[in-house]
């Protein structure tokens, strides 16, 4: 299995190459504390993940051909404990690149106590860095200042809906458009239970329930969304994306939301035999339209 990993990050090498990676932060960044975590390639629900994140960076592919003045930043997943960086990460950014969407795959520092002791505070301190960092540059790779979203995998989109519900004091720093894609939104028993373990390491606030709950926090400030689910995912149930859904059209905001019959959790950029293959270019076709 192993020598299965080596080949397929060797296949990705050459991608990688042509693209620019940019440390997210100069110096050390906030609410780190020194550590000894040394970053990891593993297999994990078969497809290579990265863990130990500790220094976070973007990795930027330029659009190709005609430009559409837009950039997205593509949070993979992984439960908190691990990215899917090449399934849920590079793919997708080639793909919208070659559609002439300027993409960048953040790899944000994971919620560890060994390198944090405010660990929650982590991942969604780098999304907001990864937004203000890519407007900061709008002008070197040729797309709109006001057309940057951001968009996530599972915990991922749990992390993309932080940053889209949660309005930053800097203007810069909030997406102007999200994409969910089979994301965490609401804050049920189960939801709290992962949050306490995975992203807090401790129990969470009456007042940090009530933040993290953020369907019934969605306001005119929330940035409009393109959701994405299958009916028969049984780690992250239909309801997570159908009930964030319904708050962005209660307050009339732009949502488009496609389900698919069948494609579980976890299925990245798709596949033909179950139709999800589809997908991405419905969502190359809705951002255009932002």
């Amino acid at each position: 299995m192993k020598h299965a990993i080596v080949l397929l990050l060797t296949l990705t090498v050459q991608p990688l190459i042509a693209q620019e990676v940019i440390p997210l932060w100069t110096g050390s960044p906030p609410h780190s504390k020194s550590n000894t975590l040394k970053e990891t390639v593993i297999e994990s629900w078969g497809v290579p993940c990265v863990k130990n994140v500790t220094n976070p960076t973007l990795t930027v592919y330029r659009a190709q051909g005609d430009r559409s003045g837009h950039a997205m930043i593509v949070l993979p997943g992984g439960g908190y404990a691990v990215e899917s960086f090449v399934a849920e990460g590079q793919q997708i950014a080639e793909y919208l690149s070659s559609k002439g969407i300027v993409a960048a795959v953040l790899k944000y520092r994971l919620p560890l106590t060994e390198a944090s002791d405010q660990p929650h505070l982590l991942p969604v301190t780098d999304a907001r860095r990864a937004i203000a960092l890519m407007k900061s540059r709008a002008g070197d790779y040729g797309f709109d200042v006001s057309r940057v979203g951001i968009m996530g995998f599972s915990a991922g989109g749990h992390l993309a809906a932080t940053v889209s519900v949660w309005t930053a004091d800097e203007p810069n720093e909030n997406p102007d458009f999200s994409a969910l894609i089979y994301p965490v939104t609401t804050l049920g028993a189960e939801n709290r239970k992962w949050l306490e373990e995975s992203l807090f390491h401790r129990k969470m606030t009456d007042a940090e329930r009530r933040q993290y709950e953020f369907v019934d926090n969605v306001t005119d400030a929330t940035p409009p969304a393109f959701l994405l689910h299958a009916y028969d995912d049984d780690v992250v149930p239909i309801s997570e994306s159908l009930l964030y859904a319904k708050a962005l059209a209660a307050i009339g905001q732009n949502v488009e939301m496609h389900l698919f019959s069948r494609g579980g959790h976890g299925f990245g950029p798709g596949r033909t035999e179950d139709g999800t293959s589809q997908w991405l270019g419905l969502l190359a076709n809705w951002i255009k339209r932002q």
